[in-house]
């Protein structure tokens, strides 16, 4: 009687931990009743950046911000806002950063140029260093004179 009395306190422990674990507390979006809104939705939150996370798509963050975007994008999905509406109501609010992809624009070329800049400034200091390096060796070896070449051959003479 008291073995399965202990086996329950035993599964009631288990059931609690899981429970309460963090895992099981996180924040569940509430899908569209519609499965084709809901996946224009889906594939929506893909598209959109976490401001939070800053290269992570909302789709994939458990940011609070995260949360209230996905909520958002369904909110406007289920109003009839196309996806370019949709993009347009959040680029409105929070700019073009918003977006994975912005659009290509005068306010948007250092996020396109940046990483581009950034490897030619890596590429040109690699190419400096070896430069200078081979210049820098190039004059370390100037021909050795008429007495350094008796001197080497003295030494060499000695060995053998």
């Amino acid at each position: 009687m008291q073995r399965i009395n202990m086996r329950r306190l035993a599964l009631f422990a288990f059931v609690f931990a899981v429970l309460a674990s963090p895992a099981a507390a996180q924040y569940i979006d509430q899908a569209l009743p519609d499965p084709v809104l809901e996946q224009r939705a889906l594939q929506l939150n893909k598209d959109i950046r976490c401001l939070v996370c800053q290269n992570q798509a909302i789709s994939d963050s458990n940011a609070t911000l995260a949360r209230q975007l996905r909520t958002i994008v369904r909110e406007r999905v289920a109003a009839g806002d196309s996806d370019t509406e949709v993009r347009a109501y959040l680029v409105d609010r929070y700019g073009d950063w918003v977006l994975m992809r912005p659009p290509l624009k005068a306010s948007t070329v250092v996020l396109w140029g940046a990483p581009f800049a950034i490897l030619a400034a890596i590429l040109l200091g690699v190419a400096l260093f070896v430069v200078r390096r081979r210049k820098r060796d190039a004059a370390q070896l100037d021909p050795l004179s008429d007495d350094e070449e008796a001197r080497l051959a003295a030494i060499l003479h000695d060995r053998t």
